[in-house]
């Protein structure tokens, strides 16, 4: 089991001068950390590469689609090519930083609905976007970590059972789900036994605590979700993604209204600490 954290905490776009971040992840014990990548070119990437080998952290990258233009499930030729054209530009990005894993909801603007569940067209549409994004992934190495979200920010994909019929209808094996333990906490019937019913799909797991908060301090029941993890071999990334209110832009975003933790050393030196805590103990 490795340990991340998503620097989302800190800033939407990873530069030079965010680089002393990785120094106290790596002080703190973290194995890596997860990169918000939301376009941007190759070559910067690259100094982002280094200077995570340097602080000796290894790294995982997470992206949304940007908008109408770049969206996998429109009625549109062109925006579905745009949101493969961007998903590939992603991927370049993922693998000048040396990620393992892109993870998100890459299949639809977060925010926008049609007020009908998802179409059988939409499906096609979007699995031939990501089947293609895959391929493009394969080549690099990097797995793809569909993220199913909470009915409030998407329609597509909102559970695990959700993503497991579509990862199969994509038919990759570079691609899988994601389970974000917050999403979990809103949309599963069980939050713990979606993990057992569904653990042959899922390739990333962020640990987000039901208020987006400090991980721990919350009722999301780490213990028993790792214990899941644990029993169905789950053996890769367990990466901390919380939010706060330094960053408005972001935090609008992200509907934070309030201060979630106390600071942000509470969220990744306690986040941390209850990870090793209960994993250990989810025997």
């Amino acid at each position: 089991m490795k340990i991340g954290f998503n620097v989302l905490l800190w800033t939407p776009a990873v530069e030079e001068e965010h680089f002393g971040l990785f120094e106290t992840l790596k002080k703190t014990g973290y194995d890596g950390a997860e990169l918000p990548i939301f376009g941007g070119q190759a070559a910067h990437y690259r100094k982002v590469g280094r200077a995570l080998e340097d602080a000796g952290l290894a790294c995982t990258g997470c992206t949304v689609i940007p908008d109408e233009q770049h969206n996998p499930i429109s009625p549109e030729a062109q925006c579905r090519q745009g949101g493969l054209d961007y998903l590939r530009q992603v991927i370049d990005c993922c693998a000048a930083a040396g990620a393992e894993v892109l993870c998100g909801p890459f299949y639809q603007p977060l925010g926008q609905f049609t007020g009908q569940a998802p179409s059988e067209q939409e499906k096609k549409w979007a699995a031939e976007v990501i089947r293609q994004a895959a391929d493009h992934a394969d080549e690099a190495g990097i797995t793809l970590a569909l993220e199913s979200l909470n009915r409030f920010e998407c329609y597509f994909l909102n559970t695990l059972a959700d993503g497991a019929a579509f990862v199969k209808r994509v038919d990759h094996p570079r691609v899988g789900m994601m389970y974000d333990t917050f999403h979990g906490n809103i949309e599963e019937k069980d939050p713990v036994g979606c993990v057992s019913e569904n653990i042959d799909v899922i390739r990333h797991v962020h640990v987000s605590e039901n208020d987006r908060g400090t991980p721990g301090r919350g009722h999301v029941p780490f213990r028993r979700i790792f214990k899941a993890l644990r029993a169905g071999g789950y053996d890769q990334w367990l990466t901390i993604e919380a939010f706060g209110r330094s960053l408005p832009d972001l935090a609008a975003t992200t509907c934070v209204w309030r201060d979630l933790s106390g600071s942000d050393d509470e969220v990744y030196q306690e986040g941390f600490k209850m990870i090793r805590q209960e994993w250990a103990a989810a025997r």
